[in-house]
């Protein structure tokens, strides 16, 4: 239980540092999302609609980031949720590329309808907030970037963060082909091509989380190398009822009945066994259940 419970405490204590972090962006892009809205409404721009749709979607997951990890703080003063609330976090990841993906449709919807007939939008205003965009976008991306190595829900907003990037980037393309070539379709297609580029990693992004909701094992553990690697342990003749999965992001979890030949050392198989699952496949927190086989008993292995 030591060992689970330190991860734990690492877990909450990198989750303040994220927090701090999260709070800079979230205001970063939420006073810039009021002025590309506003500039939006009055040139008439898809794309800086878009970008603008983008931003509140960030706004919007970095806020639900904020309060998984709240909630995550305080789960350990509730006696009833022995887990604590660390699955808020997977939650919220999968909400913001819900998000994200019903922001793209959106924006590809719209776009389809005015391709027959692209509205006049004005090249100069629109240059100068996509390129304030992209700056705001760039601050928020180097605040991130280190906490979506570490968690799930960071890289959600990270990854709506980095499709801002691209929509900024799009928009500020299009308005330099108006502004030389006066070709108004540059708009609804940048708008497109932004919104089809980001919806692979938001398809990621999704089946990471689903993939720790149904308590699938994680992806970077062979479920066969963990079982054979505990049945290696001296004193262990089987292992049955094998389980791994993933809590929260960083946070794996496994379970397994250990057979125990005749004579075994109870303390030095559980202390074997737990170094091992630490060592070779990073698993902190592990339940292990041992049956002794009776002294002159014969080993036999479980039947499923």
């Amino acid at each position: 239980m030591g060992a689970g419970h330190d991860h734990g405490t690492q877990a909450l204590r990198a989750g303040a540092k994220h927090r701090s972090r999260l709070w800079w962006a979230a205001g970063l892009l939420a006073g810039f999302m009021v002025v590309e809205a506003v500039a939006a409404s009055l040139t008439g721009s898809l794309a800086l609609l878009s970008d603008a749709g983008h931003m509140f979607t960030d706004v919007l997951g970095i806020g639900m980031a904020l309060a998984a990890i709240t909630a995550a703080g305080r789960a350990g003063t509730d006696s009833h949720r022995t887990f604590g609330l660390y699955r808020l976090e997977v939650l919220a990841a999968l909400a913001n590329a819900a998000l994200l993906t019903l922001v793209a449709g959106y924006v590809v919807v719209q776009a389809v309808l005015r391709f027959s007939e692209p509205p006049e939008v004005p090249a100069g205003p629109m240059l100068v907030v996509a390129t304030g965009g992209l700056i705001v976008n760039l601050v928020a991306f180097a605040l991130l970037r280190g906490g979506a190595k570490e968690s799930i829900n960071v890289r959600g907003a990270y990854l709506e963060v980095v499709g801002d990037l691209l929509g900024s980037a799009g928009v500020i393309l299009a308005a330099l082909i108006i502004a030389f070539t006066g070709w108004a379709a540059a708009d609804p297609i940048v708008a497109v091509v932004v919104a089809l580029m980001i919806l692979p990693r938001t398809f990621a992004l999704g089946r990471s989380a689903v993939r720790i909701l149904v308590q699938a094992a994680p992806e970077h553990v062979d479920i066969t190398a963990v079982r054979e690697r505990l049945a290696a342990v001296p004193g262990v003749c089987d292992v049955h009822d094998l389980h791994v999965w993933t809590l929260t992001s960083g946070m794996d979890v496994a379970s397994a009945h250990l057979r125990l030949d005749a004579g075994a050392e109870l303390g030095d198989v559980l202390s074997v066994a737990r170094e091992a699952l630490h060592d070779d496949f990073d698993i902190e927190h592990a339940t292990l259940q041992v049956e002794p086989v009776g002294a002159g008993g014969r080993c036999t292995p479980a039947g499923w």
